[in-house]
């Protein structure tokens, strides 16, 4: 009988190798300047969380709901995985709002878990980067965290016209579904359902999600989808708001004062909208970087008022040849009564939440962004036992000049060291033998050069192998400036 453990992975989860980490943490170093720059401070909050602070229990069934990981403690009590970045931070305000200023504003970084039907780009644990202003109703607030998002996109390397952030009000819809209720207000359950059908608007279409407000619609797998049930004159309304469009924020806004009516709630959004406007009008983010569109809804029921997304509409083909936009990477809104839960008073707040892995992968795709193993781009090579000290000197000596420098710790002879060496993206080795050690020089070779040589040698293999273009001799005292001058060919810095 095999005491072997086979090795394996949970359902939905992934390893992530060097590369992806290295361009995932370049990343996220850019992304916290463009916060700090706007005074947002760091949090960290634990990665477990009482499930009642979640919000995701059901009492009547006595266990967790919504797609979390849980367990009960040794108290008995239920502990959750978070399932996000907000409501650990609204615990975290409604536990220390006696010493915290107003606004507190703050952003947090790490990984979140979701137990949901894992699919290709889709895992049970991934990684968001969120920024929140909590303790102002401003919607100059609103209008920086749109603000926040282009220069997050822009310091990544994504152009104006490579991405666009989108921003609806809430409180426009609902006083949309006030005329759609005759004045009155839908039960939660239909809202939810509306809101819902409405998010499905870029994947179904307006007619798909005229079809889920009516009677339903067969998906393509033949299975019937149970509409909301609203009448033909409902889904009009529904349909008119979602085709809303104009060349300029405030012809938007005009647009939709003549939609909702005369919906009190309906005109306090119109109005926050055109606040909005002329904040990001006075910052310079113009109509080429923010818009404002109806069918932006976020499915997440606790948004009060603006919402907001971040969509990258810059196209690449496929593995299918099709082309295709990577859609929404940054998402938020204000959720005013979230904090409530906690302390009974009402706390406004605002904030958004990047998807890190989403936008990662794009940045990667359409090479904004390196992602190479490398820690360290140059290897000091060991030709001979005998010299294994003056090894460790030259590699502290380069550590020392600000050189990240790996020592081959190996026992393979030099061919192989060299095979490393190109395995791990090394740009330079450092070979010193006895002859050199005599002359007091050491040998520096240029690996991307030699690669980029010996694919155009030809019938000149041997006089290249002669000549060695890619290996120089440099004095052995002056190592350091040496190998940093190979290195600067390669540096985007």
């Amino acid at each position: 009988m095999s005491d072997k453990v086979r090795p394996r992975i949970l359902k939905g989860m992934r390893d992530l190798p060097p590369e992806q980490m290295r361009a995932r943490r370049e990343m996220i170093d850019k992304i916290r300047i463009v916060y700090e720059r706007y005074g947002f401070a760091p949090l960290e909050t634990p990665t477990l969380e009482y499930v009642d602070a979640l919000g995701k229990f059901l009492p009547e069934a006595d266990q967790p709901d919504g797609g979390i990981f849980a367990f009960r403690d040794e108290d008995r009590e239920w502990i959750a995985l978070r399932y996000d970045l907000t409501a650990p931070l609204s615990r975290y305000f409604a536990m220390n709002k006696a010493t915290l200023p107003r606004p507190y504003r703050r952003y947090q970084v790490g990984p979140v878990f979701r137990m949901e039907k894992p699919g290709p780009g889709r895992y049970r644990e991934f990684y968001q980067f969120d920024f929140d202003s909590v303790g102002t109703s401003s919607m100059l607030a609103d209008a920086e965290a749109c603000m926040v998002m282009c220069d997050a996109l822009e310091a990544l390397g994504i152009e104006a016209g490579e991405y666009m952030v989108r921003v609806n009000n809430r409180k426009v819809l609902n006083g949309v579904l006030e005329r759609v209720a005759g004045g009155d207000t839908l039960p939660p359950e239909v809202t939810h359902q509306v809101l819902r059908s409405i998010d499905k608007l870029d994947r179904l279409g307006i007619e798909g999600v005229a079809a889920l407000l009516g009677p339903g619609r067969k998906d393509e797998s033949g299975d019937v989808m149970k509409g909301v049930g609203l009448s033909v004159d409902q889904i009009k309304i529904v349909v008119g708001y979602l085709t809303a469009e104009s060349a300029t924020r405030m012809n938007v806004c005009d647009e939709l004062e003549s939609l909702i009516g005369e919906s009190a709630i309906g005109r306090e959004g119109i109005a926050e909208l055109r606040e909005i406007d002329t904040a990001l009008t006075a910052g310079g983010f113009g109509e080429d970087r923010v818009v404002f569109d109806p069918t932006v809804v976020r499915g997440l029921a606790y948004y009060t008022g603006p919402v907001f997304e971040a969509d990258l509409t810059v196209e690449i083909v496929d593995g299918s040849g099709r082309p295709r936009q990577f859609g929404s990477v940054f998402g938020g809104g204000r959720y005013d009564d979230l904090i409530a839960r906690f302390t009974g008073e009402k706390v406004p707040a605002t904030g958004a939440s990047l998807g890190v892995d989403r936008l990662l992968a794009a940045l990667i795709e359409l090479g904004k962004i390196d992602a190479e193993p490398a820690t360290a781009k140059v290897l000091v090579t060991r030709l001979d036992k005998n010299l294994t000290a003056e090894y460790q000197k030259i590699a502290g000596e380069l550590r020392s000049a600000g050189i990240n420098t790996e020592l081959y710790v190996g026992k393979q002879g030099i061919g192989k060291q060299f095979k490393y060496a190109s395995a791990t993206g090394k740009t330079v080795c450092v070979v010193l033998g006895e002859d050199e050690m005599g002359k007091g020089e050491v040998s520096i070779k240029d690996l991307r050069l030699g690669d980029e040589l010996s694919k155009e040698i030809g019938a000149d293999r041997k006089k290249w192998l002669e000549e060695q273009p890619a290996q120089l001799s440099v004095p052995r005292l002056g190592i350091a400036e040496s190998v940093r001058e190979v290195l600067a060919r390669y540096s985007s810095n």
